[in-house]
């Protein structure tokens, strides 16, 4: 029996449960995808049923408020994928009559959609012979042929994208993609995969050759910056300061207290005689309530170490004239970073 046969055979019987399966609707197909990518299923499903419950089609997320998806979104990370999410919609809805489109190319033209929710959604959805190559997929193939190339090298991609249309199920892609993705997630996992219950074990070369372990290669690693928040949590009567991110750095479109970065970690004295607190409050009596703890927020790319600065004043800082003033307990309303969820959780 073939590689396929036997992948598709194994994923009739033990296909997991998932609230977008068993449909061909492009819509949930492509939210489901945009969810998941970064993101472990067990954590992405309830986000996925709260979004397809409040926005059910892609005209009624394509009219939603930015601010209302955002606080949807909390929690996910990888915030441009919120954007373009409404990005996307809203395209779908201008230039495709609320259709998303059925060829392959002009769903790879759509805001936030790559190769890979390019590919997901023509096999699932319209049954289009396009193979999916993930994460999970990488690993997967790299293990069955011994591919001893790195993965994220031109070279060793090609040969990976070739080997998964070559496997690829034509008559059933969308299953097919399934089938492999749910082999990589449960089965043959990034350490310790189980390939005493892997039904293609007998077509793995990397077990054969006994090199599982080191599959799948890669060439380099991301460096990883470091970087240093301290936030200010200014309470004015009862009103507290938030400003929405701007473009171009973490967190775009979501809010946070004032903040001051450093290059190091900087201790409370120094940092109230820094030239950037002096900006903030000036002559501005305040009364410094408490400090946290240093609190460490890891990235895909950066690791955020913040402390919390609690303080009260009793006059309005004219200095953030460019963030919102609000009543404290407005915040829960406002989409904010996990970091500062979590903050806004404890006190």
């Amino acid at each position: 029996m073939k590689f396929t046969n036997k992948l598709m055979h194994w994923y009739r019987d033990s296909a997991r449960v998932l609230p977008w399966r068993n449909s061909d609707n492009p819509y949930k197909i492509w939210l489901s995808e945009i969810i998941l990518q970064q993101t472990r299923v067990a954590q992405g499903t309830p986000y996925y049923i709260k979004f397809t419950e409040r926005f059910p089609d892609v005209l009624s997320l394509a009219n939603a408020p930015e601010d209302e998806v955002m606080k949807l979104w909390q929690g996910l990370g990888y915030y441009s994928r919120a954007r373009n999410l409404m990005k996307c919609a809203k395209t779908v809805v201008e230039k495709h009559n609320g259709e998303f489109p059925k060829d392959y190319y002009q769903l790879l033209a759509l805001p936030g959609i790559g190769p890979y929710t390019a590919a997901a959604i023509a096999s699932a959805a319209f049954n289009l012979p396009y193979a999916v190559v993930d994460g999970n997929v990488l690993r997967v193939l790299s293990r069955i042929h011994a591919v001893e190339l790195p993965v994220d090298s031109s070279e060793g991609r090609k040969l990976i994208d070739a080997l998964a249309f070559e496997h690829l199920d034509k008559s059933d892609p969308g299953s097919y993609n399934q089938a492999i993705m749910d082999l990589g997630a449960g089965i043959c996992s990034p350490r310790n995969p189980d390939c005493d219950l892997c039904p293609v074990s007998g077509f793995c070369l990397a077990r054969e050759k006994n090199i599982t372990d080191k599959l799948p290669v890669k060439a380099g690693k991301t460096k990883v910056r470091k970087r240093y928040f301290n936030y200010l949590d200014i309470n004015n009567k009862g009103q507290t300061y938030l400003k929405r991110r701007s473009e171009g750095d973490i967190w775009t479109g979501l809010y946070d207290f004032p903040m001051i970065e450093c290059e190091i970690e900087t201790e409370e004295n120094k940092l109230k005689a820094s030239d950037e607190w002096n900006k903030i409050f000036g002559e501005t009596d305040t009364n410094l309530i408490s400090v946290s703890p240093l609190i460490k927020h890891v990235l895909s790319h950066q690791i955020i170490y913040a402390r919390f600065y609690k303080l009260e004043t009793s006059d309005e800082l004219t200095s953030l004239n460019d963030h919102i003033l609000l009543e404290s307990s407005e915040l829960d309303s406002y989409p904010v970073p996990r970091l500062i969820e979590k903050y806004i959780s404890s006190i």
